[in-house]
């Protein structure tokens, strides 16, 4: 699921646009700059394995590239939930310059109207400790289980969103290992 709705938030400007296969280094590169406080206080940063793991799981054909002001911006994957149903949120990214102005809120609100206009839930797993939980949270979802590393969290359809302030981070997705 693809949503490629034109916003704009104050003072900034905002859409999505199907990923392509050229994406893919764009990303990576984000990937590995926006994890890496997180991985490193976690002691799993690994330069290579963190740009790996976002090559060998990208998926164009579900990614949109976040651009703000017309440049890039991020990147977000919603895939079907395999055997589950529903949908899988990963590779939520934005880039350090956009972080805290609402952006990672918007984004995430636009995706969610249309997985809840489905009436299917979303899952996700986010690093433990990282900003970015705060947002998901702000969204209706909750934790189903953790462990060391990672935080798994569902929002069931029509889950509700409440704040307006954008967490920042935005690092969601399978964790280097």
């Amino acid at each position: 699921m693809n949503i490629h709705t034109p916003a704009v938030l104050p003072g900034l400007a905002w859409t999505l646009r199907p990923a392509e296969e050229a994406d893919i280094e764009a990303i990576a590169e984000l990937r590995a700059t926006v994890m890496r406080p997180d991985l490193v206080r976690l002691g799993r940063y690994d330069e290579h394995r963190v740009r790996q793991r976002l090559r060998d799981s990208y998926a164009p054909g579900h990614t949109s590239v976040v651009l703000a002001e017309g440049a890039f911006a991020g990147s977000v994957t919603l895939r079907p939930q395999d055997g589950a149903g529903g949908w899988w949120l990963e590779h939520f990214y934005l880039s350090p310059a956009v972080q805290g102005r609402g952006l990672g809120t918007a984004v995430l609100r636009s995706l969610l109207a249309a997985t809840d206009a489905e009436g299917a839930p979303v899952r996700l797993d986010v690093v433990q400790g990282s900003r970015a939980r705060r947002l998901y949270e702000r969204h209706g979802f909750t934790v189903e289980r953790e462990d060391p590393i990672d935080v798994y969290m569902v929002r069931a359809p029509g889950g509700g969103a409440s704040g307006d302030a954008d967490a920042g981070g935005g690092a969601s997705g399978p964790t280097p290992r």
